[in-house]
């Protein structure tokens, strides 16, 4: 009884720091992905060099403290469910060296792009941003549908002792259901990050960023809907039904306040839509860790965890340490409130 409380919190925990990484991180990849059409208007490559260094530096202070939740998930899926993360880095091990190196060659597009002032090295960062922002949320999305929608599974013996192993390949993960979740995932960050410059530029951007989230958020609507009763057709319960309603209404929420200039109620409702879609995720795996695929057994949160004992300090290190993290971001994001214009970006003249 004390095993399965502990392993029941410590799936909630993980269900919140993906929501943490979605929800925060998911803006920064949308804003990523908009450098093309938001930071780039008329001839003059010095006004859209303005334009594209407002839209970097609306997630400048935040973009690497957002990743954190990355981290922290696979750590806290290391130490609470070791079976499971073993599973899943070994099955997904060359998806998950992409998920790095997309999110490597990004990092390096914020860091080294204003290390030059010359068109064609600027250009050639923002291609690596652009990139990155677009690959790492569709694996990511991929990865963690694919947990959902199930993986082939054999109980196989080692050293006496029969475990639940994965027995695909990397053409396994890439199946329809999977796909199409990296696509929703990838255009709801698009979306939420739509909304988020919207929510921290003025003047012509956030005129431009407002048009340009009705237009993706209906585009995310219409797969998430598909996405969610595709995979509540296959494994739903009556949870994750009401998250998927209520994701559902969370994203018609944003796209009717987005179309009425309110981006603060628009970002939330993205927020609020990302939640429930992961509350979704989640309530379909429960209480397994990963789903199996066919007639192949799912790999168990109680196949997967680790012992009591390491739950309970890892608890007391969650009880302890979590508040610090939140007041910390909370605190990064209230400094960090203005917003941003063109007009407080100093020229530079950008050489050849």
């Amino acid at each position: 009884m004390e095993l399965t409380g502990l392993m029941t919190f410590w799936f909630i925990i993980l269900a919140v720091l993906w929501t943490g990484f979605l929800v925060l991180e998911g803006f920064d990849f949308g804003v990523g992905m908009l450098l093309p059409i938001l930071g780039d208007k008329g001839k003059d490559p010095v006004e859209n060099d303005k334009r594209r260094r407002v839209l970097l530096n609306t997630i400048g202070p935040h973009w690497d403290g957002n990743e954190v939740w990355l981290l922290t998930a696979g750590g806290a899926t290391f130490a609470a469910f070791p079976h499971w993360y073993a599973t899943m880095f070994s099955g997904m091990y060359l998806a998950l060296l992409l998920v790095l190196v997309a999110l490597i060659v990004r990092n390096m597009g914020f860091e080294y792009r204003h290390k030059r002032d010359s068109a064609e090295w600027k250009r050639n960062w923002d291609y690596a941003i652009i990139g990155g922002s677009v690959a790492a949320p569709l694996l990511i999305g991929t990865g963690l549908t694919n947990l959902v929608y199930g993986l082939p599974m054999q109980i196989q013996e080692q050293g006496g002792v029969a475990a639940v192993e994965f027995t695909g390949n990397l053409f396994t993960l890439l199946n329809p259901v999977s796909l199409l979740g990296g696509i929703v995932i990838t255009a709801l960050s698009l979306t939420h990050g739509a909304h988020f410059i919207a929510l921290k530029t003025d003047g012509p951007i956030r005129a431009e960023a407002r048009a340009f989230a009705t237009k993706a958020g209906l585009v995310t609507a219409v797969l998430a809907v598909i996405l969610l009763l595709w995979l509540g057709l296959l494994g739903g319960t009556v949870w994750s039904w009401i998250t998927t309603v209520l994701a559902a209404v969370a994203l018609l929420a944003a796209i009717y306040f987005n179309t009425k200039d309110a981006e603060g109620y628009a970002f939330i409702g993205t927020t609020l839509t990302t939640l429930f879609a992961v509350a979704t995720y989640f309530l379909i795996l429960f209480p397994n860790a990963i789903n199996g695929r066919g007639d192949g057994p799912p790999l168990t949160l109680a196949d997967a965890a680790s012992t009591p004992l390491t739950l309970k300090i890892m608890t007391g290190a969650a009880l302890v340490f979590t508040p610090i993290a939140l007041g910390y971001t909370a605190w990064n994001y209230w400094i960090f409130r203005k917003r941003l214009t063109v007009e407080h970006i100093p020229t530079v003249k950008t050489g050849v």
